[in-house]
């Protein structure tokens, strides 16, 4: 009967440690405490620079930003962005900036961006095109369809990164709960 115990107890522990590696398991860009990478230009798709390369990280300077680094534009992006977006104009006291990088070259993803900006009625974060990979400085994983910083004074207070179908509603719980910390502590 123990042996039956020690079994089943050894399955219990490698399904926990199999759903804990598929929530958010990968590890992606620069950590909590490091310090963000720098300067990058990217082609700005939507707001005072759309159409121009101009760096986001330079313009928000050492206010609260949260930057998205996704692969694709996904529907779940896509409610990433909203949300993040809506939480950007009910913290401009703070000075909450937003961007979003989309690491890929695939023909008219700007058109397209700037659609799907329109249609979601984007407001305060910017939508940007860069190279797939993103910026090498910043170590995105290979892995990773999409990594979500949070930093202020250019040090990261939070970091998310998620294999493809990992970005889901708790996820995004997660997120929006690590800027509410992070404004708070601001």
């Amino acid at each position: 009967m123990s042996y039956f115990r020690s079994v089943l107890a050894v399955l219990a522990m490698a399904v926990l440690a199999s759903t804990v590696a598929l929530a958010g398991s990968v590890k992606s860009g620069p950590q909590v405490g490091e310090k963000v990478p720098g300067p990058f230009a990217p082609l700005n798709v939507t707001g005072p620079d759309a159409g121009k390369k101009s760096c986001q990280y330079c313009k928000n300077g050492a206010r609260p930003v949260v930057v998205v680094f996704a692969k694709q534009f996904t529907p779940a992006v896509a409610q990433l962005v909203k949300k993040i977006d809506v939480a950007a104009a009910a913290n401009k006291e703070r000075n909450l900036g937003s961007y979003v990088v989309v690491c890929n070259d695939a023909a008219g993803l700007d058109q397209q961006l700037q659609n799907m900006a329109q249609q979601m009625q984007l407001q305060n974060t910017v939508l940007t095109l860069y190279k797939p990979g993103g910026p090498e400085r910043y170590r995105l994983a290979a892995e990773a369809e999409v990594t979500v910083l949070l930093y202020n004074h250019f040090t990261v207070k939070a970091n998310h990164a998620f294999k493809a179908g990992e970005l889901d509603s708790s996820a995004l719980d997660a997120i929006l709960a690590d800027l509410g910390k992070m404004l708070s502590d601001n």
